[in-house]
C-alpha cells in the first residue's frame, strides 16, 4: 500500500502562483510515476500533469506553459508549480502515485491523495 500526502493548496487571484506538494510513504518499490489529477465543482476529473521519474514529464494542454510538475524519485515527492493561475484552474487537486503508464495520456492511476483545494479569483 501506498499513502500520498498533499499540501500547498489555498485562495488565490487569478494571474498568482500556487504550488502543490505531496509525498508518498509505503511499498514505494512500487512507484515510478507520480502526478496530479484535478476535479472540477462540475465534477469534471482531469489529468493535470504527469511525471514518470527519470524519463518525461507530460501536462494537459489546458495548462501547458503555465504548470510545471517535479519530483524527487528517491523520496518518491512530487511538486507542482502553478503560475498564470486562472479561474477555470479551480479545483481539488490530487496527487497521484503508480507504475508509469503505456499512454502518458491516459493513466489511471491506484493510490490517490486526500485532495487539496485550489480556488482562483477573478
Amino acid at each position: 500500500q501506498v499513502q500520498l500526502v498533499e499540501s500547498g493548496g489555498g485562495l488565490v487571484q487569478a494571474g498568482g502562483s500556487l504550488t502543490l506538494s505531496c509525498a508518498a510513504s509505503g511499498n514505494l518499490a512500487s512507484i515510478n510515476a507520480m502526478g496530479w489529477y484535478r476535479q472540477t465543482p462540475e465534477q469534471l476529473r482531469e489529468l493535470v500533469a504527469l511525471i514518470v521519474f527519470g524519463v518525461s514529464e507530460n501536462y494537459a494542454d489546458s495548462v501547458k506553459g503555465r504548470f510545471t510538475i517535479s519530483g524527487d524519485n528517491a523520496k518518491k515527492t512530487v511538486y507542482q508549480q502553478m503560475n498564470d493561475l486562472k479561474p477555470e484552474d479551480s479545483a481539488v487537486y490530487y496527487c497521484n502515485a503508480d507504475w508509469e503508464p503505456s499512454d502518458p495520456n491516459n493513466w489511471a492511476p491506484g493510490y490517490w491523495g486526500q485532495g487539496t483545494q485550489v480556488a482562483v479569483s477573478s
